[in-house]
């Protein structure tokens, strides 16, 4: 990865974090093992669905369109 797009990377995972970070209660900010599970969490329930739909619909795209041949070699 170039500095530039580790540069938006990072400057993206700052700004979900902050948004994050306003969605989790307090207490579980106390201790190491709360941050990890705050985390833990939100990345489970926000972050890896979207990121495995983006990469899905990429590589659907990508795939060639094939026509259907079952109708063709129905008729011989």
């Amino acid at each position: 990865m170039d500095a530039a797009k580790k540069a938006q990377v990072v400057a993206h995972a700052r700004a979900l974090a902050a948004l994050l970070y306003e969605e989790t209660p307090g207490e579980q900010l106390e201790t190491l093992a709360g941050i990890e599970e705050a985390i833990r969490g939100h990345m489970q329930t926000h972050v890896n669905p979207e990121m495995a739909n983006f990469l899905s619909q990429q590589v659907v795209a990508q795939i060639p369109v094939v026509a259907d041949e079952s109708s063709a070699s129905s008729e011989s």
